[in-house]
């Protein structure tokens, strides 16, 4: 049996295990949550070094990506350095090969990418391979980037602009204290809604969960929320705001639906490597598991 931990900065209230069988072979998969501790995260990872099969990094990345640049996160490169045995990876290759297939399953599949909506994409630059799967299919992007992020009134139209910001803005940003930039901790269970305008003027919601959580209004009837990990209780309360439809990009496994994090090390876990794999890797595992997004109807 193959033991698949992920390590989070976020709230131990929303730690989670399940036993699942992956291509044959059976599967631990855990979520331990150190509540806004960096140190706590690092203690953990050496503790469990050597000893499980696959680290996943939660409630941070370790990169986020513009175009074809890709930065690393200071304070993430420090938890992440704490793995000198076991793989550790943080989502970011599973999202940029994952998210656009799912994108292109809601196009073919479902009604929800019919036209050209309007998209609220909270932040861009940590699901780069979603944005431009958006664009794509013919999406109008509000990028909220350096809203959400940095608190600025810059909303952005094109990943262009994006990528020529990222430019001069990252190589600054990526050196703050995580804190700033993401909820962590006790902060990824409050609500404070902020910058309505643009959760209102869009069709769809789309990226990471803490973000759309920490911000949203008190009313989105009629939105679509894409999304990467909820709990039960996520689920419930998108649906007292009305929410329309959830779809998560990575798949309910009992009752929850997992980081990428999570999945991309249960992937390389699954392959028996000690890297990182590619994106053809991925993409072969993902076929050969027969993932696909969860799509639910929360209010007619």
């Amino acid at each position: 049996m193959k033991h698949v931990v992920s390590v989070s900065l976020g709230s131990s209230k929303r730690n989670h295990l399940v036993e699942i069988d992956v291509l044959g072979e059976n599967f631990i998969i855990e979520r331990r949550g150190t509540d806004g501790d960096m140190e706590a995260m690092i203690r953990m990872i050496r503790d469990l070094d050597g000893k499980v099969d696959a680290f996943g990094l939660g409630g941070m990345d370790l990169y986020i990506f513009a175009g074809t640049r890709r930065y690393i996160l200071r304070d993430a490169m420090k938890v992440a350095s704490a793995a000198r045995i076991t793989p550790l990876v943080d989502g970011s290759g599973l999202k940029n090969t994952l998210e656009r297939r799912v994108i292109n399953y809601l196009r073919e599949n479902t009604d929800l990418l019919s036209s050209r909506e309007k998209v609220l994409m909270v932040c861009a630059m940590d699901r780069f391979g979603m944005a431009q799967a958006l664009v794509e299919s013919g999406c109008q992007l509000i990028l909220g980037d350096f809203i959400f992020v940095l608190g600025l009134p810059l909303p952005l139209n094109s990943l262009k602009s994006l990528e020529t910001l990222a430019r001069l803005a990252v190589p600054i940003v990526r050196n703050f204290p995580f804190k700033y930039l993401y909820p962590t901790g006790a902060k990824q269970e409050e609500t404070t809604p902020r910058h309505g305008k643009y959760f209102h003027g869009a069709d769809i919601i789309a990226g990471d969960f803490h973000f759309i959580r920490r911000y949203m209004p008190q009313r989105l009837e009629g939105k679509s929320i894409i999304t990467n990990t909820v709990t039960s209780d996520d689920v419930e309360l998108l649906k007292e705001r009305g929410v329309k439809y959830l779809v998560t990009t990575t798949p309910e496994l009992k009752g929850r639906s997992f980081g990428t994090n999570v999945m991309e090390a249960m992937l390389v876990a699954a392959s028996g490597k000690k890297e990182e794999l590619t994106s053809d890797e991925y993409n072969s595992l993902l076929s050969k598991i027969n993932f696909k997004p969860r799509v639910e109807l929360l209010n007619k």
